[in-house]
């Protein structure tokens, strides 16, 4: 090609002739633009000598192909940049009596792009096999273990043994929620959000009291107060409302003043559902109040090992999935939070 052509000039292509030896006799200036290199630092040098060591085998060969009259087509190798950095280049070159005519474009971001998507794939194939092992080869064991531990409280036992058996059945169903908060936790990272299964015809009220009874069983010394004046039924998920409530009341009761009362009320407010969990205790500080709802971080004033920080994250994405929200209000009197969805 005539190098003062407007081609030439302009065209963001590498373009080259390359002698029978592999040196450089003529650049474009598309180097320059894309290597940093000018012609006087291309010119009379072989390729090689811009070459990624990994790439020399396989481009070696590439140029015995094409001295050898087969035209190379979309050849990628690793160019050095000026600045010491490497580019990948698409190659297409043909010959022409003594001389190899080439041309080159920039695939660096292509190749970066590719690699990224790759790694992507990948981690979603992590997680569906973490998902996986949680959802079945975790859980189911977990369950075999909690049955078996039920059976034997219900045989003769000494009064040690039994009550050995009970923090044995404790651990499990403590093991079994915690593992359900990781699957929740990472269906909805994955895109997928918090699955709800809505029902029309069931009653919220007897399941609200039931959720609240198992945590005042498992916490005797923390008085718990109800207080219902809604409408049934409700168009939800009972269960996951369930879910939400024990989150709350477990927060609450964790953080809260001990034996200070924890109060749940429920009522409808025009179209809407409105929830509460009330605790006593210290205001959650400012700087805390902002990662609230943010997963594996702790929502009271007082350190817990009782979770992974995960539960006000799954309870606002429950909120989340029925059209809801959930907020929080705290002072030096109480700590509220608040569901308010729309009830149908």
């Amino acid at each position: 090609m005539d190098r003062t052509s407007l081609t030439w000039k302009v065209t963001p292509d590498l373009l080259g002739v390359v002698d029978a030896s592999g040196v450089f006799m003529d650049t474009n200036p598309a180097w320059f633009r894309t290597l940093g290199l000018l012609p006087e630092e291309i010119e009379s040098r072989q390729f090689f000598d811009f070459l990624h060591p990994d790439d020399m085998s396989r481009t070696e060969a590439a140029f015995e192909r094409v001295k050898h009259g087969q035209p190379v087509l979309q050849f990628e190798n690793r160019y050095r940049h000026k600045d010491g950095s490497y580019r990948w280049l698409s190659w297409n070159a043909v010959p022409e009596g003594d001389r190899f005519y080439c041309n080159a474009r920039d695939v660096t971001e292509a190749k970066m792009n590719a690699a990224h998507l790759a790694d992507r794939e990948q981690e979603a194939r992590f997680r569906e096999q973490f998902i996986a092992v949680l959802g079945h080869d975790l859980r189911n064991p977990l369950s075999a273990v909690g049955a078996a531990l039920r059976l034997l409280e219900n045989e003769p036992q000494s009064a040690k043994a039994l009550e050995i058996l009970a923090l044995g059945r404790q651990s499990v169903t403590r093991m079994s929620a915690l593992i359900n908060d990781i699957l929740d936790f990472a269906r909805s990272r994955l895109g997928e959000g918090i699955d709800i299964a809505r029902s029309e015809s069931t009653d919220l009220r007897p399941v609200l009291s039931q959720t609240v009874e198992e945590i005042r069983l498992a916490n005797p010394g923390t008085p718990i107060t109800e207080s219902y004046s809604f409408a049934d039924p409700m168009d939800c998920d009972t269960g996951r409302i369930a879910q939400l409530v024990s989150n709350l009341l477990s927060n609450a009761v964790t953080h809260g003043t001990p034996g200070k009362p924890v109060t749940v009320a429920a009522d409808d407010d025009g179209g809407d559902f409105v929830l509460s969990v009330a605790n006593h205790g210290d205001p959650i500080p400012a700087e805390t109040m902002t990662l609230l709802f943010e997963p594996f971080t702790r929502s009271g004033t007082r350190e817990s090992q009782n979770g992974l920080g995960l539960g006000l994250y799954i309870a606002q994405q429950i909120a989340a999935a029925h059209g809801g929200h959930l907020s929080a209000e705290s002072d030096e009197r109480l700590t509220v939070f608040t569901l308010r969805m729309p009830r149908g």
